[in-house]
């Protein structure tokens, strides 16, 4: 696995010139003051041992599927997770989040996280690939404070399209509107993951959709 990793650290900027990104995609640049810590997303994703388990709100489906990705397309945009030298902001879905997603595709509740990765991993690795890099905004590294003054922001994700930020009021918190016009938007519920570097995350609720499916 870390061999995996450090390839994909090591291909990731081939692979953002070949989707024709740059440092400065998001459309709304929303960052604070640059932090300098290099640790990646991926060695926070893997701390817990990379396995499945019961806890629905942590992210061992994301997980597998980045591996599952690098695994069968080294040179994949999604290695610039494994590279913590790369700002980037990361929303990511929990366990419970990719569980609503394979029950909204196939009107069945799938109760393992293994059963739900598999499920995922059914839609095809491009397709996976294209979801994760949904999730990506190359460049900036937006932590709680920023994505809370950044209503109405819209994000260039490193998958192409945007995902807007919506900061609602009562209660407040902060919604990304993503190309599904009728699915559930997902919410941010928890902020600041591997805070400190310039690689940080949110954990969502939802899958955010590249297109209305």
């Amino acid at each position: 696995m870390s061999k995996l990793l450090t390839r994909a650290a090591g291909t990731v900027a081939v692979a953002l010139l070949a989707t024709g990104l740059s440092p400065a995609s998001a459309t709304t640049q929303a960052t604070a003051a640059a932090p300098s810590g290099n640790r990646s997303l991926a060695t926070v994703l893997t701390s817990d041992g990379n396995r499945f388990d019961r806890n629905a709100h942590d992210y061992d489906v994301t997980t597998e599927a980045v591996l599952a990705v690098l695994e069968a397309k080294p040179d994949s945009a999604v290695g610039v997770l494994a590279d913590g030298s790369q700002p980037l902001t990361a929303f990511v879905p929990t366990d419970r989040a990719f569980r609503r997603l394979v029950h909204a595709l196939t009107g069945k509740w799938v109760r393992s996280e293994r059963h739900v990765f598999e499920a995922v991993a059914g839609l095809g690795i491009d397709t996976v690939e294209q979801v994760l890099l949904y999730h990506v905004v190359p460049g900036s590294t937006i932590d709680r404070r920023a994505a809370l003054a950044s209503d109405g922001a819209r994000l260039t994700t490193a998958a192409g399209p945007t995902v807007t930020v919506d900061v609602r009021r009562s209660p407040r918190r902060v919604v990304l509107l993503d190309r599904d016009p009728n699915a559930y938007n997902p919410r941010i519920v928890r902020f600041d993951l591997n805070r400190g570097n310039k690689q940080i995350a949110h954990a969502v609720n939802r899958v955010l959709r590249p297109a209305d499916l």
